[in-house]
């Protein structure tokens, strides 16, 4: 619950707006996100960042469970091909607070291949400030062959 505030408190710094709309307490808000219909991802500041949250939409698009989600490195849900595009756009949300218009072909847990388009990226700040993390959305991606 306290990582989905961060993340929602996070977008609307970078993006300047909201995620998802902010009624209710903060399990009334951690579940929205997670019952949300566009795909939240997030991962740590690891050197090899692992993934640390993927909401309903996630889990299904990269046909993992909860338990094999939060256990996988970020990196391999990208394509080996495309992974160096991947690290740059990370560092440019890394030293910008975000990054918008991503686009790039990701892999699910069974080798199923899709492309997403229009995802945005952007720094996970704790209450102090810190960055703790990055976590991305995207709400449009298609199968690909």
């Amino acid at each position: 619950m306290e990582w989905s505030q961060l993340l929602l408190d996070s977008y609307r710094r970078w993006i300047g707006k909201e995620l998802i709309e902010r009624v209710g307490d903060a399990v009334t808000q951690a579940q929205r996100l997670f019952d949300a219909s566009c795909v939240v991802v997030s991962h740590g500041i690891e050197p090899d960042p692992v993934l640390n949250y993927g909401n309903r939409t996630a889990l299904a698009l990269w046909e993992l469970s909860w338990v094999q989600f939060i256990k996988t490195p970020s990196r391999i849900t990208a394509e080996a091909d495309d992974r160096a595009e991947r690290a740059r756009m990370l560092k440019h949300a890394r030293l910008n607070g975000y990054f918008d218009g991503y686009r790039g072909v990701r892999v699910s847990s069974t080798g199923r291949r899709f492309l997403i388009e229009h995802a945005v990226i952007w720094n996970v700040i704790d209450h102090a400030g810190s960055s703790v993390g990055q976590a991305a959305m995207f709400s449009k991606w298609t199968n690909l062959p």
